[in-house]
């Protein structure tokens, strides 16, 4: 009897599952706090947060702080966990909403009437920047909304748009922060952008930095962002500007990033090699627009395939970061789905080449997957399904083209976010 041979692909997508989730939990939140947390203080010690791990993030350090806490932190909604001492709040994300509202006024009033010898521990990571809408006065919930999706629209990259952010802000750029003096403030950073400043992350709640509002100005009309006039009057004006990092308010304050796209994609990379592949890191922090970025991808795997160079097969090429969408129509999908989509159609008709994309909090934009499985017959597949894989991405579509050849990736909320992780196999 015959023994039978394993799909090659499908034997690839489980590789694929177990690399993404190896970069997952290289970013746990019970093992990215267990070595950064501060003593504990004198005082009182008051948690605030803000992201889509956020509620992890708190369930963890209940788990491992020593003492009594309390505290308010914010994440997105369907991502909450149980905490017993810190309040956890939903909001929307990426649009901002009046939950999200309240929920920054919930964390600016956590902070106020602190003591010199109390302890502020903050725990910051992807997503925060929409969770905790602050108008600046003159200014409503709706303009915040406004700018959001102007952003969103734009295409410019997450440094730009956090950058602009914190100018249309009472709680961003180092706000919270100093709203907490005189309490020392720790703040411990999951990263998802690329670099790894923690001044990006959300847009630096509790950690301010030296871009200026004539700088976010530059960066308005260089990325030719049409924002409404009332909103960039307001970027202009002396109301808008932040916390300066050497303000002595933040003059005993730290800031720690306890986990990054780099140790995901490291942990990936010996998965990879204890399964007989060799792995190669292009990046932790590729930006550009998805589209093009898989092109770049696509003609790296191919060269690999048919030359073994720049890396001889078999290797998985993994990268991180993120992407941008200009978004040109109202389709469904996130940044992933359109690497991949795009990534597709440039790997039409190539034999031994699988990928996965996906956003490790396990939400790619407005949809419920984090990603998809690409290989060189998903095309035929798509239009199996009666689907045009090239149209769609010209509609911004990725997500109904999946949908249709039933090759997307639904891990649901992970609980911590890192950013972007993208694998291409290559034998």
């Amino acid at each position: 009897m015959t023994t039978p041979v394993p799909d090659p692909s499908v034997v690839d997508r489980a590789l694929l599952i177990d690399l993404f989730d190896a970069a997952v939990a290289a970013a746990d939140p019970m093992t990215a706090l267990r070595n950064a947390l501060p003593d504990p203080p004198q005082g009182k010690t008051v948690v605030v947060g803000a992201g889509k791990g956020a509620a992890q993030l708190a369930n963890a350090l209940e788990h491992l702080w020593p003492g009594p806490l309390t505290g308010v932190v914010a994440t997105r909604y369907g991502f909450a966990v149980p905490c017993k001492q810190i309040t956890v709040m939903e909001a929307a994300h990426p649009v901002p909403d009046q939950a999200g509202v309240e929920a920054a006024s919930a964390l600016l009033e956590t902070v106020s009437g602190l003591e010199p010898e109390d302890l502020v521990i903050a725990l910051i990571c992807g997503g925060g920047s929409a969770l905790l809408p602050a108008p600046p006065e003159g200014l409503s919930l709706q303009d915040e909304q406004e700018l959001n999706q102007s952003l969103l629209r734009s295409g410019a990259p997450i440094s730009a748009m956090n950058a602009i952010r914190k100018h249309v802000s009472a709680i961003k750029g180092g706000r919270l922060a100093a709203a907490a003096y005189p309490a020392r403030v720790v703040t411990l950073v999951v990263s998802d952008v690329p670099g790894d400043d923690p001044a990006q992350v959300a847009s630096g709640p509790t950690v301010p930095d030296r871009v200026s509002r004539q700088d976010a100005l530059a960066m308005i009309d260089h990325y030719n962002i049409d924002l409404p006039a009332h909103i960039r009057a307001h970027i202009a004006s002396a109301e808008a500007d932040a916390p300066h990092p050497e303000d002595p308010v933040f003059a005993d304050h730290s800031v720690r990033v306890i986990a990054s796209a780099r140790q995901s994609l490291d942990a990936a990379a010996v998965v990879a090699k204890a399964r007989g592949l060799d792995a190669a890191i292009l990046s932790d922090a590729i930006e550009g627009e998805a589209r093009e970025v898989a092109q770049m991808h696509a003609a790296i795997a191919r060269q690999v395939k048919d030359r073994d160079h720049p890396f001889a097969k078999p290797v998985v090429i993994l990268s991180g970061g993120e992407t941008t969408v200009t978004l040109r129509h109202r389709g469904r999908g996130g940044r992933n789905t359109e690497f991949l989509l795009s990534l597709a159609l440039h790997l039409e008709g190539t034999a031994g080449i699988t990928a996965l994309a996906a956003d490790t909090d396990g939400i790619d934009g407005s949809e419920d997957n984090a990603g998809a499985f690409v290989d060189g017959s998903s095309c035929a597949r798509m239009r199996r399904h009666g689907r045009d894989p090239r149209g769609d991405l010209n509609a911004n579509d990725a997500f109904s083209a999946f949908e249709a050849s039933e090759d997307l990736f639904s891990p649901g909320p992970t609980g911590t976010n890192v950013n972007d992780f993208r694998a291409i196999i290559v034998r």
